[in-house]
C-alpha cells in the first residue's frame, strides 16, 4: 500500500536563541516509532536523545558547534520509515540518524542512508541484515550499537537449556515481523544444540490481539517452556491469555519487554524472564534513569530503548570528534573505527561487519510482588 504518508516533524530545538542555525550547527536526524505497535520504545529514545543533546551542548558541542535534531514519526511503518530517511538526507542535510530499534524499519531505509552516504545508527535493530546484505557484505553506511539475534537468540537458548534446565519449547512468533522471525529461527538452531527440542511452532501478527487458538496448541504440546520472541503491544497480551488459558509453564522472551506490560499483564508476568541488553536497576545506569524521571517527569520504563539511544548521541560526538570534521564520508569512518569507547552502558568497540563485540546480556526476572522486572543473572552462552 502506497500512500502519501503524514510525517510527524519534531525540531528539538537545542538552541536558547533562533538565530544561529546555519554553519554554526551540527544537524544530526533522527526517526523514532513514536506511534503504531511501538511507540513506547520510540518516545523513551526521543526522550533520552534530548537529555544527551542538551547535555553536549550544554558542555560546548561539538567541535565547537551547537547539536540540532530533526526527529520524523516512522509510526512503526516500513514506507514512512523510508520516507522520514530521504527528507533527512535530501532535504535537512543531516550528517548522521539515529534510530529507531526496529530490524525491519531499518533494514527499510537502508538503500537511502548509504545511496546519500549518510551513516546511520540503529538504536536496537537485532537482525543481521540491518548491517550485512544477503551474502554476507558490510553495508558501508548502516551501523548498531545493539548485540544481534544470532546472538540473542543463542543467549534464550543457552539460559533455557542450561540455566533452567528445560528442554521442550513451545514457540510463538510474529510472522510479519524480520526481528521476531530471526530471533525465532536462531533460538531453534541453538537451541537444539544444547539438547533442546521444539513441541510446537506457532504464528501470529503484528497487529493480532488475539492468541488463544495458538496458544491452546501450546498447551497440549507438552511444552515445559514457552519462548515469546517477539514484541509491542501484542506481547503482555499473548502473556496475559497464556495464562488465562492455564498455561502455567515458564515463558522465556527476548529485548522485548518494557515496564509498560505490567499494565496489561499484572501478576500474570510472574514467572518469565526476558533477555536484554541492559539491566534498569545498574548502579552505573541509576544517573542516567534519574535524570531521565527529572526532566520528562515520568519514569523510564523502556530503559532499554532510551540507554542505548544516549549512548548512540555520545558514540556520534565521540567519531565526529576523532573525525576532525562533520563530513558524513569522514563520520562514517571514524564510527567504523571504534575501539574501547567507554559509554554509559558498555564499552564499544566495533567488529568488520559494524557490530559490537564481546557484551554481555543479562536476564531479567519479573516479579508480581515488587512489579519489576529484577536483575536476575548476566549471561554470556558457550
Amino acid at each position: 500500500m502506497m500512500r502519501k504518508c503524514v510525517l510527524l516533524l519534531a525540531v528539538v530545538s537545542i538552541f536558547m536563541a533562533v538565530p544561529a542555525f546555519a554553519a554554526d550547527t551540527i544537524k544530526i536526524g533522527e526517526i523514532a516509532t513514536v506511534t503504531g505497535e511501538m511507540a513506547p520504545y520510540g518516545v523513551a529514545e526521543v526522550e533520552a536523545i534530548k537529555i544527551a543533546v542538551d547535555e553536549i551542548n550544554t558542555a560546548g558541542g561539538i567541535l565547537g558547534k551547537k547539536v540540532e535534531v530533526t526527529m520524523y514519526d516512522c509510526r512503526t511503518r516500513q514506507e514512512d520509515m523510508v520516507n522520514a530517511a530521504r527528507r533527512l538526507v535530501d532535504q535537512d542535510k543531516v550528517v548522521a540518524v539515529i534510530g529507531p530499534s526496529g530490524s525491519g524499519l531499518c533494514i527499510a531505509a537502508s538503500p537511502i542512508f548509504n545511496a546519500a552516504k549518510v551513516p546511520h545508527l540503529g538504536t536496537l535493530p537485532t537482525n543481521p541484515l540491518v548491517t550485512q546484505d544477503a551474502q554476507g557484505k558490510v553495508i558501508p553506511y548502516n551501523f548498531r550499537i545493539c548485540f544481534l539475534d544470532p546472538y540473542q537468540g543463542r543467549m534464550i537458548a543457552y539460559f533455557t537449556a542450561k540455566e533452567l534446565g528445560l528442554k521442550k519449547a513451545a514457540i510463538l512468533y510474529d510472522v510479519a515481523s524480520d526481528y521476531s522471525q530471526g530471533l525465532r529461527e536462531f533460538f531453534i538452531e541453538s537451541f537444539k544444540e544444547y539438547g533442546g527440542e521444539i513441541v510446537a511452532d506457532e504464528g501470529c501478527r503484528t497487529d493480532d490481539i488475539e492468541f488463544r487458538s495458538q496458544l491452546t496448541n501450546i498447551k497440549n504440546s507438552g511444552a515445559d517452556v514457552v519462548i515469546y520472541p517477539f514484541l509491542g503491544k501484542p506481547l503482555p497480551l499473548a502473556v496475559k491469555q497464556a495464562r488465562e488459558l492455564g498455561i502455567e509453564q515458564t515463558i522465556v522472551g527476548g529485548d522485548g519487554y518494557g515496564d509498560f506490560m505490567w499494565e496489561i499483564c499484572g501478576d500474570t508476568l510472574g514467572n518469565t524472564y526476558w533477555i536484554n541488553h541492559v539491566d534498569r536497576y545498574d548502579p552505573t545506569l541509576l544517573p542516567f534513569f534519574d535524570k531521565y524521571e527529572k526532566v520528562t517527569g515520568t519514569e523510564c520504563k523502556e530503559f532499554a530503548n532510551a540507554i542505548l539511544a544516549y549512548d548512540c548521541v555520545y558514540w556520534l560526538k565521540d567519531a565526529i570528534e576523532r573525525a576532525g570534521s562533520d563530513d558524513p564520508v569522514k563520520i562514517r569512518d571514524a564510527l567504523e573505527a571504534t575501539k574501547d569507547l567507554k559509554l554509559v552502558h558498555a564499552v564499544l568497540t566495533m567488529d568488520e561487519f559494524h557490530n559490537p563485540t564481546g557484551k554481555d546480556g543479562v536476564v531479567q526476572r519479573c516479579d508480581p510482588v515488587q512489579q519489576k522486572a529484577l536483575f536476575h543473572v548476566k549471561i554470556r552462552p558457550e
